[in-house]
């Protein structure tokens, strides 16, 4: 009987259930992890070195490593027998050790029933349980300190955060070197890191994720909405609450750091595009929905461009996200909407005329790959041509995975193409025509 399973009952077996336990074994229930744990905070099946809890803020990772090192040192694995444990508590300084892994409200003392509940010696930073074994806390800005020391086990946490991540992991793997199989169990919200993305890649590493919400049972409300509503959007959103490991990929036609230096203020628009990149199902891929700004006087060098919204919806029927590009160009008065064609054929334009029968539309069909045609607009972007508003973090978590070879990222590139499509009808488009060979009359 685990707790998913329980909370499938209805309340009255429930009760009935519960009140069936003996007294022991109800005292005792809400100790045993097992019943309790989200599935990224159960550990992985097989044969691994290092376990990964990937997640968002709150989604339950502290719980989730205190515990593990739990089970280490109570014996509830094959690897305990035949001696006390010794464990190795790693944090990014001793204060956060102390105050969030040990003695936190997710913490190894507070996740001990009583009569197991190890001794905390603060002089010798050092936990020592009942039947003999320890754990010893660090701090990853002095990996030198784990010279000499030597564990069967080791808990790191927030990983990602360390000035030192890279010295300080290397020192702890030299430790490592008692028992059959050494483990360890990394807990971090994910940064684009070296030591962390090496460490992902390692044959001997097993991952578990989840976002803040898997957690939310645990988490007050208005803290949900507030961060959401907040971050929306936003690269910090991805990466604080989805639990998303950003980064580019290699040879990415653009990089984060490219992208973070193109924030800027919208300009007066000579015209304004939405791009489409439609989904003909609502369970497949997204309906990608882009609007793009650029300013067309001059010569057709200096134009520039400016994305202004990114509109995309998920898995949204073929009505619902039409209804939504309308929208999109009836807010930001767009003077045109272009759409790529290769899938729904004339279905897209028959939707959008349905909504409104005099919406400017443009149909495009692709004939080159979705790499090949964001060359071009990288290319745009080297230029300085190009600039982004706020808020726009999904869309460049794409573009950083585009290649000029392939596409990188999950799924479909849909916010990508839509922008594409965009700057293909405000600049690229015109440059062509510009470059077309010309009669003239002397």
């Amino acid at each position: 009987m685990n707790a998913a399973w329980l909370a499938s009952q209805s309340c009255l077996s429930r009760e009935i259930l519960l009140n069936d336990l003996p007294e022991h074994d109800l005292a005792a229930w809400p100790w045993i992890f097992d019943h309790w744990a989200l599935p990224h905070q159960a550990a992985p099946p097989g044969d691994w070195r290092t376990w990964v809890i990937l997640g968002g803020r709150g989604a339950g990772k502290t719980r989730a490593g205190a515990e593990w090192v739990r089970a280490q040192v109570e014996g509830a694995t094959p690897r305990a027998v035949g001696r006390a444990r010794r464990v190795a508590l790693l944090g990014e300084t001793y204060d956060q050790v102390r105050d969030v892994m040990i003695r936190g409200d997710s913490g190894i003392l507070a996740c001990t029933p009583p009569d197991r509940r190890p001794d905390w010696r603060a002089g010798e930073r050092r936990l020592v349980w009942p039947n003999g074994a320890e754990a010893q806390a660090f701090s990853a800005s002095d990996p030198e300190a784990l010279r000499g020391p030597q564990f069967d086990a080791a808990w790191a946490d927030e990983l990602a955060k360390w000035r030192q991540g890279q010295e300080a992991w290397d020192m702890l793997q030299f430790a490592l070197r008692l028992g059959q199989e050494p483990r360890v169990c990394v807990t971090t919200t994910p940064r684009n890191v070296d030591v962390l993305r090496r460490l992902l890649d390692s044959p001997s590493t097993v991952m578990t994720h989840a976002p803040t919400e898997a957690n939310r049972a645990n988490l007050a409300p208005s803290y949900l909405a507030e961060v959401r509503a907040r971050y929306e959007g936003t690269r910090l959103e991805r990466q604080e609450l989805d639990g998303e490991l950003l980064g580019d990929a290699d040879g990415a036609l653009w990089t984060l750091a490219q992208l973070e230096g193109l924030k800027g203020a919208p300009f007066d628009f000579d015209r304004i595009v939405v791009g489409v990149d439609p989904s003909v199902s609502a369970t497949g891929d997204a309906c990608g929905i882009v609007v793009v700004g650029a300013q067309t006087r001059g010569v057709i060098t200096s134009w520039r461009a400016h994305v202004i919204a990114d509109c995309t919806l998920q898995k949204a029927t073929p009505l619902t996200w039409a209804k939504a590009v309308v929208a999109a160009r009836d807010r930001f008065q767009a003077h045109l909407v272009v759409a790529e064609v290769n899938q729904g054929g004339g279905l897209v334009q028959d939707l959008l005329r349905q909504i409104d029968p005099t919406i400017p539309y443009q149909g495009v069909h692709a004939g080159a790959g979705k790499a090949a045609r964001a060359e071009p607009v990288a290319a745009l972007y080297e230029q300085g041509r190009v600039t982004h508003a706020q808020g726009l973090g999904r869309l460049e978590a794409q573009m950083v995975q585009m290649t000029a070879q392939r596409y990188c990222g999950t799924g479909s590139p849909d916010r990508v193409d839509a922008l594409v499509w965009a700057l293909w009808a405000l600049i690229l488009e015109p440059m062509q025509r510009n470059r077309c060979p010309r009669a003239r009359q002397l």
